[in-house]
């Protein structure tokens, strides 16, 4: 059986949808307007302490509910920052929720 054209279409179309979820990432910039707004540092121990009280130095991107890879990864996409920029395995910010389990 043929492939139609409607189907080649439609291959092509999901195709061109699946490179921008491929395309690299870069690291949040530190300076950009969301990260300064939730205080994300790159390192846990550099966070401001006076700024964000509730920070602890058991908290960092890795055990957050927000970070979408493995524990074990370096670097991940974030809920906060969307699929623009990623946050450090061992960054915080002021959204830092405690990983449910």
């Amino acid at each position: 059986m043929q492939p139609t054209r409607r189907i080649f279409m439609l291959q092509a179309t999901m195709a061109t949808l699946a490179v921008p979820a491929l395309a690299q990432t870069s690291p949040v910039d530190e300076a950009s307007e969301t990260a300064v707004a939730l205080g994300y540092k790159h390192d846990t121990t550099k966070v401001d302490t006076v700024k964000f009280p509730k920070h602890q130095a058991s908290q960092h991107c890795a055990n957050c509910q927000f970070w979408q890879a493995k524990p074990t990864d370096a670097w991940s996409n974030c809920a906060m920052f969307g699929r623009k920029a990623q946050v450090a395995k061992n960054g915080w910010c002021n959204a830092w929720v405690k990983m449910a389990g």
